[in-house]
């Protein structure tokens, strides 16, 4: 429910809109009818359903809308990078992040408010975990973004964990990719995780891109940067992925975040190195966004320079992302933590 104790109709897929068709005594076309007003046309009001009967737009309205909430806040950063904030219930606030560069523009889309897994260096996780976001909350986010009509490319990245709240992403997954939704490639769509239950689901059901949150190719030391190592192994994780085929159109990359004087030695390269060279893979070494009250510092880039050449000479392909928006609290859950406490303070 929104605000107005509305149901949103954003968010819903083919089969749930044949549902509120039947019961607004529609006929069971008019479901796509109301999908292409949503997904193709993005219509803000159901009075803008002009292929439907007025009356039944009337009963429509009386219990559902559609639902677009804009953003509530954002912050735009010198690099053209912009960070938003939507409400995501009373008091709850969640960020995506719009990142432009010459070739593509992309979104970083979150999935949860707050997050169950606790890992160190991450700001969300500082928040603890509040709730699953809803099919709506998630697709609100891409829906109502005002660069919208700009994007190329969707990373599920932000704030949780996606994995963890698998039904309503997949109801996302399956709006942007079917032919009544967005129609997107699902090459275009990236799901991050650092290997929580739904994995198994998604790779049997997804064709979509899949990026997995290392960080250290030592288990022990992995477990101190990120408690999920204890109930999902790494080495678990890359089994279930090499029985899969990431060689033709969906693809497979590992996230490392380099810590100074913690993750970044040779030693790292080379055993991150054995653990891949028999997965068709990228590995994206990523700077730290430092965070408060959290020990952790940025590598040098001379030493993030010399990890990515030891695995690419060891047939491992592996890149340093760019960085960006560190002007804007760049680190996600830093703009949505803020929010909060201001809600907070002033009462509100």
């Amino acid at each position: 429910m929104t605000m107005n104790n509305k149901i949103p109709l954003l968010g819903m897929t083919l089969a749930e809109l044949k549902v509120v068709a039947s019961e607004i005594g529609m006929p069971a076309y008019a479901a796509k009818q109301m999908a292409d007003w949503l997904y193709k046309k993005k219509i803000k009001t159901i009075e803008e359903m002009t292929n439907i009967a007025a009356a039944k737009r009337q009963a429509l309205a009386e219990k559902y809308e559609v639902g677009m909430i804009a953003p509530v806040d954002f912050q735009k950063s010198v690099d053209g990078t912009i960070k938003y904030l939507y409400p995501a219930g009373t008091g709850n606030f969640v960020e995506s992040v719009y990142i432009p560069t010459d070739d593509r523009a992309t979104l970083c889309v979150s999935s949860q408010v707050g997050c169950k897994m606790n890992c160190l260096f991450c700001m969300t996780g500082k928040q603890g975990f509040t709730k699953n976001l809803s099919a709506h909350e998630i697709l609100n986010q891409i829906q109502a973004l005002p660069e919208n009509d700009e994007l190329t490319n969707l990373v599920f990245m932000g704030m949780g964990e996606p994995l963890d709240n698998t039904d309503e992403l997949f109801k996302v997954l399956e709006i942007l990719t079917a032919p009544y939704g967005y129609a997107w490639s699902p090459k275009r769509i990236t799901v991050s995780t650092i290997g929580a239950k739904g994995l198994k689901r998604f790779l049997n059901e997804s064709d979509c891109h899949l990026a997995v949150s290392l960080h250290s190719p030592f288990p022990d030391e992995r477990l101190s940067l990120m408690p999920v190592e204890k109930a999902f192994p790494m080495l678990g994780i890359l089994d279930l992925i090499r029985q899969y085929d990431f060689t033709h159109q969906r693809r497979v990359s590992f996230e490392y975040i380099v810590f100074k004087g913690l993750n970044d030695s040779p030693r790292h390269a080379k055993a991150l190195a054995g653990l891949l060279k028999d997965i068709p893979c990228r590995v994206n070494l990523i700077r730290f966004h430092a965070i408060p009250n959290v020990p952790l510092q940025t590598s040098d880039l001379s030493k993030m320079e010399a990890f990515r050449d030891i695995l690419n000479e060891r047939g491992v392909t592996c890149t340093i992302r760019a960085s960006r928006g560190e002007d804007i609290f760049a680190a996600c859950g830093m703009l949505s933590t803020a929010k909060k406490e201001a809600a907070t303070t002033s009462g509100r």
